[in-house]
């Protein structure tokens, strides 16, 4: 697999409307920890749709040097055998830089017996624990040493079932924990459970090799371990994030666009609240569309008070779209308060956007008050994370004029080749060294 887009800037030409039709690529958050429970069991695991991605890559790398073999069948298909898994610790400097990093703990415990981890990188947007991952790692059997830099696990034998209740819904909490359920003695029920479309495509995954798991969906898992996972094919689910950063796109540009096979029930809440900010979609089937030159108004809530847009865990509105919601509200004519309540440093990209023409007021370090529209204009400004990154792109694209947007490799991280795939969709993007 590729990396895509080391360093470099993008630089926009603003004013063309998005239109055309886009295929969305696979889940990066479901990518990621399908990756590390190929580690779980020998054999060939073959996993389709895998964004072409740079944390997709490096998570690859990192099982790589884990003694996983890995062939490709085509650019976005990828088979991994862990038959000659290493007990060698993790590389550090790979870990370093992606957060998905932490997930291959329950395959190392359990093959292995023991894992060191590196503190896990990933986006800067605010504190995010690892407590809850070995909490309930310690509460399925696993031994816990902390330091300053690393975390030291061991296990004897295998996991054992029990009850795990999480102290927060964590994505990646409820991930590690469901692998270890996977192959531990006896059954264990996970309360509390995260249930994001990738945490369910992650639990699809382990029913195909071979694990019992009930409540998919929900926040309560039961699973019913296993010593006899066996290898599998699977197909990434396409990925929400994306497609709701393209209906932003799309809709504060003025463009027309179609979106084939998007999973409408993965939308529900996406479309309801760009629906509050003025963005009308529709459905044809499987397809999303996006009608073009949209008149976007922001909704009040009842006897005109200023309407919220705010973030929770699933099936509320995804954090991850925060920040791209705020862009697009500055397009849309009305107030409105967004509440960022899961990171406390998601919204400080809020001046670059300021710095273009948006009318914002950063209140604190969790809600910003838009008022819409603002005209855009060109500025030269920088990426500071995935998700932020994505939302600069769309107020270049909106703005009147030029703008160059530094650190593109962060966009690269979550969005496969966005530089290529907008221009086929009217955008005049640009990368440059």
């Amino acid at each position: 697999m590729t990396r895509t887009g080391e360093g470099g800037r993008f630089v926009v030409e603003g004013g063309i409307p998005v239109s055309g039709t886009v295929e969305v690529a696979g889940n990066k958050n479901e990518a990621l920890p399908t990756l590390a429970a190929s580690l779980l069991v020998p054999g060939e695991i073959v996993l389709e749709r895998l964004p072409r991605i740079q944390d997709v890559s490096t998570m690859i790398e990192l099982c790589s040097r884990l003694g996983v073999r890995v062939g490709y069948e085509d650019e976005h298909t990828v088979s991994l055998d862990a038959s000659d898994l290493s007990d060698r610790d993790p590389d550090a400097a790979l870990s370093e830089q992606i957060r998905g990093s932490f997930l291959v703990a329950p395959a190392l415990l359990h093959r292995t017996g023991k894992a060191v981890l590196p503190r896990p990188g990933g986006d800067r947007i605010g504190r995010r624990r690892v407590d809850t991952h070995l909490l309930a790692l310690k509460a399925l059997g696993a031994n816990v040493e902390t330091t300053s830099n690393a975390y030291r696990l061991t296990l004897d034998g295998r996991f054992r079932g029990t009850d795990v209740f999480l102290d927060e819904a964590s994505v990646m909490a409820t991930e590690n924990a469901v692998m270890a359920a996977a192959v531990a003695e006896g059954s264990t029920r996970i309360m509390n459970a995260a249930s994001e479309p990738h945490v369910q495509g992650l639990c699809r995954l382990l029913e195909g090799m071979g694990a019992a798991i009930a409540g998919i969906g929900t926040n309560c898992l039961e699973v019913e371990g296993t010593d006899d996972l066996r290898p599998v094919r699977h197909a990434i689910s396409p990925d929400h994030i994306e497609i709701g950063s393209f209906i932003a796109l799309a809709a504060m540009t003025g463009g027309e666009l179609r979106i084939p096979g998007a999973v409408p029930d993965h939308l529900r809440m996406i479309r309801m609240v760009f629906a509050r900010l003025g963005v009308e979609t529709n459905l044809d089937g499987e397809d999303l569309i996006v009608p073009g030159e949209q008149d976007l108004v922001i909704q009040e809530d009842l006897h005109g008070a200023v309407p919220k847009v705010d973030d929770a865990p699933w099936p509320g509105f995804p954090a991850d779209l925060t920040s791209i919601a705020l862009v697009l509200a500055t397009q849309s004519r009305g107030t409105v308060l967004i509440h960022e309540k899961m990171f406390e440093s998601r919204l400080f990209f809020v001046d670059r956007v300021i710095s273009m023409g948006g009318r914002v007021v950063l209140c604190d370090p969790h809600r910003a008050l838009v008022v819409g529209p603002s005209e855009l204009h060109g500025a030269t400004i920088a990426s500071p994370d995935i998700r932020a990154g994505m939302a600069l792109v769309g107020a270049a694209l909106a703005a009147d004029g030029r703008s160059e947007i530094m650190n593109a490799h962060q966009v690269d991280r979550g969005y496969e080749r966005i530089d290529e795939r907008l221009r086929a969709l009217g955008a005049r993007i640009e990368r440059r060294s």
